[in-house]
């Protein structure tokens, strides 16, 4: 029996996604689990792997074409066998990442009549809209049939028609999607902030002890942001509501604790996803999250690796920022933004010393934590920093 290759949904959020190459050529057999095709979605490029087994067969999408989500572009099918004639535009509905079921519009569904009063407009680009007072009326829409898409109303809330811009450098998906996420997050979710300073001295030395046997063990360097991961996620399993996600109408618990760790790609910002991280061990963090950084600056992620975050920590002290306040990355609760460790300045028993410190900025939806339990949560988070040994007793 054929089976279809179709644009996937890997967020609640994506519309569309761009065919950026097919790994396998029409005609070729495909195994399971092999990569058969790379796109680049709303939050990065990631491989494609084939649904099943069999040859690959009618494909009909380009190489650089912006296909719906839930859109067949191609079939496996047993040797001999043709595809199926009927072309399959779009699922009547597609499953995004946590399960939420969105709208998919098939492509045979949009009215070719031109607009009159009303523009064509998708829900999502609707909502965005009304968040940002855009009058959709004075859009000009680049979609299929002059259809209004995110992009063209984000592209007007900053004082840029997507259509009818010449100049500048025009932005990539990637970038295009920040600028949509950040604002919407900024603009819909009530954000409440917390910082705290950490003595990091510990948490120096825990890691130059463990580093070494690490490195041996996985082939990974050991790095601060994966002692971080495997103890923010420890935390979080005592603090379960930091986990937790808005869905619109109330809170959902997450069953797992999935860390997102910002990584800056070209263009921008991705989150990957260490899954299961309050049960994975210290060293499988480090070579996870290894492999995730190469893969994601040679534009080579799964969705997998994207999908399912619920909870972020961002570490910008690499890049000697002391201190910073990250936005919400919804509809997650919450994200931990953690500074450069450096020698300071501190009073240590009514003495003047000087010690390594850094600091800690929380943000969280004020929807889903009030500020006493989220402050709870980052007060143990400081404890372990300050006496890592504890992640082990």
């Amino acid at each position: 029996m054929a089976i279809s290759v179709v644009m996937p949904a890997l967020e609640m959020a994506q519309e569309t996604g761009k065919l950026l190459a097919w790994r396998k050529k029409e005609g070729e057999r495909v195994a399971k689990g092999e990569p058969l095709l790379e796109i680049e979605t709303d939050k990065a490029v990631v491989e494609v792997e084939a649904p099943g087994d069999g040859v690959l067969a009618g494909v009909t999408a380009d190489v650089g074409a912006v296909i719906p989500v839930g859109q067949t572009i191609a079939w496996l099918v047993a040797p001999g066998e043709k595809p199926p004639t009927k072309v399959v535009t779009a699922a009547p509905a597609a499953r995004a990442s946590g399960g939420v079921e969105r709208s998919v519009v098939a492509a045979t569904q949009v009215s070719a009549q031109p607009r009159v009063s009303a523009p064509q407009i998708s829900p999502k680009a609707r909502r965005i809209a009304k968040e940002l007072g855009v009058d959709i009326m004075r859009l000009r829409g680049t979609g299929p049939d002059g259809t209004i898409t995110t992009e063209d109303v984000q592209a007007f809330a900053v004082g840029k028609s997507a259509a009818a811009s010449s100049g500048g450098e025009p932005l990539s998906q990637i970038a295009r999607l920040m600028a949509e996420r950040t604002t919407q997050s900024w603009t819909s979710v009530p954000h409440f902030f917390l910082v705290r300073d950490v003595d990091a001295g510990g948490l120096v030395d825990l890691s130059k002890k463990l580093s070494p046997e690490i490195e041996k063990t996985y082939g990974a360097r050991m790095t601060i942001t994966d002692l971080l991961i495997a103890l923010v996620a420890k935390v979080l399993a005592k603090h379960p509501r930091m986990n937790s996600s808005w869905t619109g109408e109330g809170i959902r618990s997450n069953p797992e604790i999935n860390i997102s760790v910002a990584m800056a790609v070209k263009d921008g910002v991705v989150g990957t996803v260490i899954h299961k991280a309050n049960t994975t061990q210290l060293g499988e963090i480090s070579a996870q999250r290894r492999d995730l950084t190469e893969r994601a600056r040679a534009g080579r992620l799964r969705p997998a690796d994207i999908t399912g975050g619920t909870f972020t920590i961002s570490n910008m002290g690499m890049f000697g920022v002391e201190a910073f306040t990250p936005i919400v990355n919804w509809p997650e609760c919450a994200i931990l933004g953690v500074g450069q460790i450096a020698d300071r300045a501190v009073v240590r028993d009514g003495q003047i010393v000087a010690r390594p410190t850094m600091w800690l900025s929380l943000t969280f939806d004020h929807r889903i934590v009030d500020g006493a339990p989220a402050a709870r949560f980052l007060a143990r988070v400081r404890q372990l920093l300050e006496s890592p040994y504890l992640l082990f007793v």
